[in-house]
């Protein structure tokens, strides 16, 4: 039996993922208890706020080194947004060192178009640059909700699926193994977002297709 877990540490958005979820077909449970992140046979990381108070409560959890232990393991891990980029290994945000599930830092948008604000908040369209199974569905011109100021930049380009344009291309979409990782919110996408969740369920943590 598929046991989802979104992981609680105190950061919001939790019941718009967990109902999103439901409209795909997937139970999740929402928790922060390591025993039970422990059993799941697939993780959702969500999140929003900054990356200091969200290590502050996932350490007092222990859900770092859960975490850690399930990606060993193979378990499907989704990041989103925070959860995502605290599976990187460092964020200028807060000067604070993350779990490094995936090599790289999180940066600020330094831009040097007025006109552009920060955050980064809206529709952008997603551009597919690496075949992986939970981006299958993904046409050119498909939109997903962003809003953040922050965005990763994986060491090994090799863990780079999609782009998107904010005055420059940044990843938005990264993996390696069994964790995938979206620094827009498939949950407050539409259609498209319900999509790649529903792709996540069915993920067997393999990048090969």
């Amino acid at each position: 039996m598929e046991r989802v877990v979104i992981i609680d540490y105190d950061a919001g958005n939790l019941r718009s993922v967990q109902r999103a979820c439901l409209e795909v077909g997937g139970d999740a449970t929402i928790s922060k208890d390591p025993k039970q992140i422990s059993q799941a046979s697939r993780i959702i990381f969500p999140g929003v706020g900054a990356a200091g108070s969200a290590m502050r409560s996932i350490q007092k959890y222990g859900i770092d080194e859960i975490l850690l232990e399930c990606f060993d393991n193979g378990v499907p891990i989704l990041g989103i947004c925070m959860g995502m980029q605290i599976s990187m290994s460092y964020s200028e945000e807060d000067n604070q060192q993350t779990i490094g599930i995936v090599e790289g830092e999180v940066r600020r948008f330094k831009l040097q178009n007025r006109d552009l604000k920060i955050p980064h908040m809206g529709w952008n369209e997603v551009r597919v640059v690496k075949s992986h199974p939970i981006l299958s569905d993904i046409s050119a011109g498909d939109e997903f909700y962003f809003v953040h100021a922050y965005y990763p930049t994986p060491l090994d380009a090799e863990h780079v699926f999609a782009l998107a344009e904010y005055e420059s291309d940044f990843c938005c979409a990264l993996g390696k193994e069994n964790f995938f990782g979206t620094q827009f919110h498939p949950e407050k996408s539409g259609r498209i977002g319900l999509r790649l969740l529903s792709n996540f369920l069915e993920w067997d943590g393999r990048i090969a297709q």
